[in-house]
């Protein structure tokens, strides 16, 4: 399997820290445990019957392009100042969320439970299934769609995709899709830049132990 090559942006920067992998973490009442918290008013409690049964892998970058920074959490928890970009004066009354956002160095952020509905898919069908916020998780990676994402990207949201599996296990492997693919015409998220072949292929090993 091919790795993806990292954009010459992230070579350029200076070293940062990388999280510890999901391995060791649990999920207990829709939270995963030993990660960074960060409670979204954007959600609504999901219904018993509403099984979760799909994943959507989404992009975002705040600004446009622009990676670190505090922009994206504010965003989710409706408080980003729109004096602090111009481009932020169309998007800050946007209510939106995901459950988890993935960042660059694959630090891992939690903000609406697995167990309640984030704001994430907007108008969505999955296989002639509307209203996919009804029975999906979104997770955000940092990034866009032409350029590449990290390796701690990857390795992070294949644990992700692992610990939701053993809690959620209606998300089967082709129950896993991009924003694009359930909006197509609309969104174009995750883009050209996500390496599904690598992706799957690192699921399908079965484990990532932080070794490899």
């Amino acid at each position: 399997m091919t790795k993806p090559t990292p954009d010459s942006n992230e070579q350029s920067k200076a070293k940062v820290t990388t999280f510890k992998l999901l391995v060791d973490c649990t999920i207990n009442n829709g939270w995963l445990s030993d990660i960074e918290h960060r409670p979204s008013p954007h959600f609504t409690s999901r219904e018993p019957a509403q099984d979760v049964s799909l994943l959507v892998v989404h992009n975002i970058s705040l600004p446009p392009g622009k990676f670190g920074g505090p922009y994206i959490t504010d965003l989710f928890l409706g408080k980003l100042d729109p004096r602090q970009d111009s481009y932020f004066e169309e998007i800050y009354q946007l209510r939106v969320s995901a459950h988890c956002l993935i960042r660059r160095n694959g630090q891992v952020i939690q903000y609406v439970s697995f167990d309640d509905k984030a704001w994430h898919a907007g108008v969505s069908d999955f296989n002639g299934r509307e209203k996919c916020n009804d029975f999906s998780i979104g997770i955000e990676l940092e990034g866009t769609d032409t350029e590449p994402y990290t390796e701690e990207q990857y390795q992070q949201l294949v644990c992700l995709v692992q610990k939701l599996q053993e809690s959620y296990p209606l998300i089967v492997h082709n129950h896993l899709v991009g924003h694009c693919d359930i909006a197509p015409g609309r969104k174009t998220d995750p883009g050209e830049a996500f390496n599904w072949p690598y992706f799957k292929a690192l699921l399908n090993k079965g484990i990532i132990d932080g070794t490899n």
